[in-house]
């Protein structure tokens, strides 16, 4: 990047809909690379979706609590009055008023729909460049080539697309394009935010984060049905602790039953999700704090051979903790063996925790390098600020 850009970039996303810090670090990421690469950045929240409120572990109305801790992030990081979000039980603005927000949506130099959070209307088309930010691919690609109508309309709407399907258009990838260029790109993540060595100098276990089973966005290819979810593949997986003869902890909504049952069995350790996933911090400590990460994909990343990469896993890299991973087709892209370790069978990934608890320290300092490399926000979105023309 040669010097600072100028302009004004609004970010559309959820991180109201979805207060979980998962989904909140991934917003601070966009918001404070695209401040630091120099354009003048706003948040505006207008999915016209009631949020999910976890502590009733329910939809509601009522976005109060959820807008309260998504407030203090955003004050904390210098964005307290350069957000909004749209109650879309009464029709208005919480934040920045309505006009300033039509004000920025028609004069800013880009608009970026991360995640693709925001169907859009006029407000939004209106816009010189609206991009289309993808994180979960997969149903659009296919929806495309089939030519879904509301899919199709919704593409048209945007200028760019860019998806984390860093392996589509290659021949062993099975997702179509679905008549869009896509510009293949990866989870960013602030380096300053993540600080290795922060914890205990080598952590006992290995963890991840996540929910235990999704359901919903299922994708049938030429007859063959991939699941939009991980705990297939877990199954999979879950005497890979004991085997390897270390600690495995996975931060879950898995409580009881076969699955369960099974992973203590396994030498797994199974501690619930939340609190710990509602709180910013409290999340960077988790990570933190452990060894470092053994965890698998969706389904529907790994066997199309999608290149996906989890936008959880750069910021074990960035915290020096490494990282064992069911391959997706990243490994074509990203450097795996230290710091990074892929696998496809059980076998493969007792062998990588055995490897990486050989030379911990090694692997440790590999796995921060593999981040500033590959996953610094500030590159990645200067790449989308180029492709944008701005």
């Amino acid at each position: 990047m040669k010097g600072k850009r100028k302009g004004k970039v609004v970010v559309l996303h959820l991180a109201a809909r979805y207060p979980f810090a998962g989904v909140i670090w991934q917003l601070i990421h966009h918001l404070l690379a695209l401040r630091q690469i120099g354009f003048d950045v706003y948040y505006i929240e207008d999915h016209r979706s009631y949020v999910y409120d976890p502590t009733i572990e329910s939809g509601t109305g009522d976005p109060s609590r959820n807008l309260k801790v998504l407030n203090g992030v955003l004050e904390r990081y210098g964005f307290g009055d350069r957000w909004a979000f749209l109650d879309s039980a009464k029709e208005e603005y919480v934040g920045m008023s309505r006009a300033r927000c039509m004000e920025l949506f028609r004069d800013a130099d880009m608009v970026v729909n991360l995640c693709g959070s925001t169907e859009p209307r006029e407000e939004h088309e209106r816009n010189r460049c609206l991009v289309y930010l993808e994180t979960d691919p997969g149903v659009m690609q296919l929806e495309l080539a089939r030519k879904i109508p509301t899919t199709v309309a919704f593409a048209k709407a945007h200028k760019l697309f860019f998806t984390y399907c860093y392996n589509i258009g290659a021949p062993d990838c099975l997702l179509p394009s679905g008549g869009v260029k896509w510009h293949p790109t990866r989870p960013p993540v602030n380096l300053d935010e993540w600080h290795p060595g922060i914890g205990a100098a080598e952590p006992r276990a290995f963890t991840t984060v996540g929910t235990w089973q999704n359901n919903g966005n299922d994708m049938v290819i030429a007859g063959e049905t991939y699941y939009w979810s991980k705990h297939l593949n877990f199954r999979k997986a879950l005497e890979v602790a004991a085997r390897a003869n270390q600690p495995i902890e996975i931060a879950t909504n898995l409580s009881g039953g076969p699955d369960y049952e099974r992973a203590i069995a396994g030498g797994f350790t199974i501690t619930p999700v939340v609190p710990m996933s509602l709180d910013i911090d409290a999340y960077r400590e988790y990570i933190s704090g452990s060894r470092g990460e053994f965890t698998v994909a969706k389904d529907i990343y790994v066997r199309p051979r999608t290149g996906w990469f989890s936008d959880r896993t750069v910021c074990y890299l960035a915290a020096g903790r490494p990282v064992v991973t069911q391959r997706t087709g990243f490994e074509k892209f990203i450097p795996t063996g230290v710091g990074l370790m892929g696998f496809d069978t059980p076998d493969e990934a007792v062998d990588a925790i055995k490897q990486i608890n050989a030379d911990y320290f090694r692997h440790a300092r590999a796995a921060r390098e593999i981040a500033v490399e590959y996953f610094d926000a500030v590159k990645l979105l200067d790449e989308i600020a180029v492709a944008a023309g701005i």
